[in-house]
């Protein structure tokens, strides 16, 4: 087996996890003996990510370089939702979770930072987080 191949078995799981993030890879080769794995990662939070996957497999990863730049044109869209007459946070949550997940409206409560969960308005626009 030549040193390509060995190191990218070794390092498979992070390749996959990058993959798996929304990570835009642009090299995985061997450079000066090492597993080089260039990309973009949608955020600094996946870049992270993929970094503990990387010393989950060794901490000290002699034998790999990587180097991954921040492309935000990367990031899923973000969900948003306009309040229309008649809704309410618990019905929000149903819209976008699912039948019998209202209980998640204080998921939109926290994103939105919401005062009073009471009171919403015609026309506010909310972050649905996932």
């Amino acid at each position: 087996m030549d040193r390509l191949e060995t190191l990218k078995l070794k390092y498979q799981g992070v390749i996959n996890f990058a993959k798996q993030s929304g990570v835009r890879l642009k090299n995985v080769h061997v450079e000066n003996d090492k597993l080089l794995i260039r990309g973009d990662a949608p955020s600094e939070g996946v870049k992270n990510d993929v970094w503990n996957q990387i010393k989950l497999i060794d901490a000290a990863y002699p034998d790999l370089v990587c180097d991954l730049a921040i492309d935000s044109s990367l990031a899923p869209p973000t969900r948003t939702h306009t309040v229309v007459s008649g809704d309410t946070l618990w019905k929000i949550a149903e819209a976008h979770y699912g039948k019998g997940n209202g209980g998640m409206y204080k998921k939109i409560v926290e994103a939105n930072q919401i005062k009073n969960e009471n009171v919403i308005h015609p026309g506010e626009v909310f972050i649905i987080p996932d």
